[in-house]
């Protein structure tokens, strides 16, 4: 488990909520925010969170939405126990699992929920250099194919449920077809980082059973100048009233 000295406190949603991340691990930045604003959770529903790390997600939506019953999965151990301090700390219900999405440990099969998030891992098994710590190696690389992360999803939903992704935009195609598979209704609205950009990031949608047809949004722009200048935050109004102070993003109609 991770000591205190191994860890930072970081603010996220301009400090409401305080999380300790390891100093040489997996930190979570913007995506997990992005990723609880996408969620239309209501009072008194359920989220669960496939692969919740050190809980930031989930945090961000118990600040937003009070009432909820959230449930968190984890692989790693550490971070699993990271998330529980977390959760404790802050003053959010969370109740993590440990264990692997693709063999649900046995409490979780028996549970069914109105909304499930996650941020599956975005670098594909042979690409790129792999990270010096292991355990955020672990969190970035695609171990288990991002199509048993939808299914998975999918098993754990109400029917009528939602499930909520952000992933890497060249793994749209993908995505789409993982999710048509048992679902429909399906939202995406691409993250782009400037106006005119392409695209990084995409949060998409789905409605277990849902039958409505796919729905492009606008692309959501974070940052307010044409180009990156001096080191100093330039976010656009819509991003400041995400990250900030915690708005949702237009996602579930």
């Amino acid at each position: 488990m991770f000591a205190a000295e191994e860890c930072t406190q970081d603010r996220f949603l301009d400090g409401r909520l305080l999380v300790a991340q390891p100093r040489n691990g997996y930190r979570a930045a913007m995506d997990p925010v992005l990723l609880a604003a996408a969620c239309g959770a209501a009072p008194g529903q359920s989220v669960l969170e496939l692969g919740c790390g050190a809980g930031v997600a989930s945090l961000c939506l118990g600040q937003r939405i009070t009432g909820l019953r959230q449930v968190g999965l984890e692989l790693q151990p550490e971070y699993a126990d990271l998330a529980r301090r977390n959760a404790t700390a802050n003053g959010i219900a969370l109740e993590v699992f440990e264990g692997d999405l693709a063999h649900m440990p046995g409490p979780l099969r028996g549970m069914s929920f109105d909304h499930v998030i996650a941020n599956p891992p975005y670098f594909a098994p042979q690409s790129g250099t792999a990270a010096a710590d292991a355990g955020r190696e672990r969190a970035q690389r695609e171990a288990t194919p991002l199509a048993d992360w939808v299914r998975a999803g999918y098993k754990r939903l109400h029917p009528g449920g939602w499930l909520t992704l952000i992933q890497n935009a060249d793994r749209l195609a993908d995505m789409l077809a993982a999710l048509s598979q048992g679902g429909g209704s399906i939202t995406v609205l691409p993250i782009a980082p400037r106006a005119g950009r392409p695209a990084g990031r995409v949060v998409v949608s789905a409605r277990k059973l849902g039958k409505g047809p796919l729905r492009l949004l606008a692309p959501f722009v974070l940052h307010a100048k044409a180009a990156h200048g001096a080191d100093v935050e330039d976010l656009t109004e819509a991003a400041q009233a995400v990250l900030r102070h915690g708005a949702p993003l237009p996602l579930v109609p």
